[in-house]
């Protein structure tokens, strides 16, 4: 797995960046599960664990503080599409974020972001209607406590990977 490539496309800031320290920890059709560590230093996050829910059109990453402790779960509206290369993909943020909080609580960030990157012809109708179905979809997620279902790959990854002596 180690010739796979992933790449990040954002529209809001524009940018495009091969993300070649990330460890794809697991890896099938429709999930990528990748461990991290922040492109840019942030005071309060260390790193993480994503899973990249491919049919679904999201991204859900395990955000740890330099403890090693769990923060929060952030959620990104994603698509994937094919890389430069065979052996890529590139996974296109789609602006809007979800965390969820220890204690449960969410917040919904960035609908002012797809507002503007609609209003700039950075995105598609399509892609906006996308991203608010994949919001829609990991809400009735949320809402009907069906998170752990979400999260489970993530924390089996990480227990693996853990464990073996990567």
């Amino acid at each position: 797995m180690s010739q796979f490539s992933l790449y990040r496309k954002r529209f809001i800031p524009n940018d495009f960046v091969h993300l070649k320290d990330d460890i794809i920890l697991a890896m099938d059709e429709n999930l990528i599960i990748t461990k991290w560590r922040p492109l840019r230093p942030k005071k309060n996050m260390a790193g993480g664990v994503s899973a990249y829910y491919m049919d679904q059109g999201i991204k859900v990453s395990k955000i740890y503080n330099k403890n090693e402790q769990v923060i929060y779960w952030y959620c990104d509206i994603i698509q994937i599409k094919p890389g430069p290369s065979l052996e890529s993909l590139i996974y296109e943020d789609l602006l809007i974020d979800v965390v969820v909080f220890e204690d449960g609580s969410i917040r919904i960030l960035d609908f002012d972001e797809l507002a503007e990157a609609l209003e700039h012809h950075l995105i598609t109708n399509k892609d906006a209607m996308q991203a608010l179905r994949a919001l829609d979809y990991l809400l009735k997620v949320i809402y009907r406590d069906g998170f752990d279902e979400l999260q489970a790959p993530i924390n089996q990854a990480e227990a693996i990977y853990s464990s073996s002596s990567i």
